[in-house]
């Protein structure tokens, strides 16, 4: 599982230009079932999102494909962690240590 933690880079008459490519974008990760979880940090400088997956290279592509990252308005970050606990509502989502 992985988060990416995305800031701005951009003043923000450059990112609201963006929003409405940048949450289509969303949307499609969605859809494949790549995004669980999304939204703004507070303050408002970014967003974060809670992904699933195994491979890194991936999410990093599909972060690479952000109409955000595209016009490099804003940087990612991206942690790779393993969901040993959820609530019960995602226990789909629990992975196993590999040690």
């Amino acid at each position: 599982m992985f988060v990416l933690e995305l800031t701005y880079t951009a003043p923000v008459e450059e990112i609201d230009a963006l929003r409405e490519a940048h949450l289509a974008w969303l949307d499609e990760q969605y859809e494949a079932g790549v995004f669980v979880v999304s939204g703004r940090k507070n303050p408002g400088d970014g967003g974060v999102i809670l992904a699933v997956g195994d491979d890194r290279d991936r999410i990093e592509a599909i972060a690479a494909s952000d109409p955000f990252a595209q016009e490099d308005v804003c940087a990612y970050r991206i942690t790779e962690f393993t969901a040993t606990r959820t609530a019960p509502p995602l226990k789909e989502y629990r992975q196993q240590l590999h040690v």
